[in-house]
């Protein structure tokens, strides 16, 4: 038997702190800034009749039905024991409800939703997604469990200076966390700069992928712990000059089998992959241990996309890379040109040579 590879990630990534909250304090009857919401009464409601910038608290217990947020305001809940999910029938309700998703943020190009923040709860079991946000400003997504969702866990497009932190991603049909230029992988022409968002100390277990950004610039992905999915990060076609800076996550044993789907083949084994990538900084991370007999499986990953855009000018520097199959750092891009691996620690290579 193989024995499993023991390797100390304290280094790379900080330990995290799931909060569980405290139970909501009643409301005064003379505050306007907070509602209080409780088990059996309608969120969409109080969320309706809340002035802008209010905060509205759900105490712990489940609440039924989806839940569509346009306006500047604080969603929080108690902790994990503070649920949103599926109403017994949502035909005919908001068109949040009707596409599947949980809680939505929405916003247009011209007037984007600024300034929301979802806190503190657990959004599950929706056929689509758990928490989808498009055209969003400033949106925060902190200590949100998202579990058990059919497509992703927590999604955006379209959007810019978004802070991703302390959240759980589990049991999700595709990936835990999913960024975007838009959700519509067709339709997609450009690279969309995020301004700034981050995507920092969330735990991304038992998806098909872990994360997913597609053709997004200025972003930092760091200090997350991405394990047990099929795939780990999927970095895909951000193609215009801008940071993406990868850095310091935990990626390993991402060993779970996923079958083939749209657009990609069975996934296992599969650590970090820069998908015709530009320009990207992959950096001070711990892989390990991601072994399978998918294309993409292996360490990290530099491969070609299958619009034929090649990957250039990345750079994979100083991770700490072992125990990964069929490779530690693997270039499968003919195209590729000008990508650098320098001072990684690691084992094995594709093409030999490279560690």
């Amino acid at each position: 038997m193989r024995k499993r590879r023991v390797i100390p990630i304290s280094c790379a990534i900080a330990p995290l702190v799931i909060g569980t909250g405290a139970l909501a304090p009643a409301v005064s009857a003379h505050s306007e800034s907070e509602r209080l919401v409780r088990p059996g009464q309608s969120v969409q409601e109080a969320i309706d009749a809340a002035g802008p910038g209010a905060t509205i608290v759900l105490t712990r217990g489940t609440y039924r039905g989806s839940v569509t947020i346009t306006k500047q305001l604080t969603l929080r809940g108690a902790g994990e024991r503070t649920v949103i999910a599926p109403g017994k029938d949502e035909e005919g309700q908001s068109a949040c409800a009707e596409e599947g998703n949980g809680i939505c943020v929405t916003g247009t190009d011209e007037r984007p939703a600024t300034g929301v923040r979802i806190q503190s709860l657990t959004v599950e079991g929706f056929k689509k997604n758990g928490v989808s946000a498009t055209r969003t400003d400033r949106l925060e997504v902190r200590h949100v469990t998202a579990r058990d969702n059919g497509q992703w866990g927590i999604a955006q497009d379209r959007s810019t200076r978004a802070s991703f932190r302390h959240n759980t991603a589990s049991g999700n049909g595709d990936a835990g966390i999913y960024t975007a230029n838009v959700f519509e992988a067709d339709a997609e022409s450009r690279t969309f700069d995020t301004r700034g968002t981050v995507i920092s100390g969330n735990r991304l277990t038992d998806n098909r992928i872990g994360m997913t950004t597609r053709r997004l610039r200025n972003l930092t992905v760091e200090h997350n712990v991405i394990t047990g999915n099929c795939a780990g990060v999927f970095l895909v076609l951000p193609r215009t000059v801008g940071d993406l800076t990868v850095r310091s996550n935990a990626v390993y044993e991402n060993n779970k089998y996923c079958p083939a789907a749209a657009r990609l083949p069975h996934l296992q084994g599969v650590g970090i992959v820069l998908v015709g990538t530009e320009k990207a900084l992959v950096t001070r991370n711990v892989v390990h241990d991601n072994v399978g007999d998918s294309p993409y499986s292996g360490g990290i990953v530099v491969f070609g996309s299958m619009d034929g855009v090649s990957n250039e000018r990345n750079v994979v520097r100083d991770n700490l890379v072992l125990g990964n199959r069929p490779a530690d750092l693997a270039t499968r891009d003919d195209k590729g040109k000008d990508n650098e691996f320098i001072n990684n620690t690691c084992e094995t290579s594709e093409p030999v040579g490279t560690c």
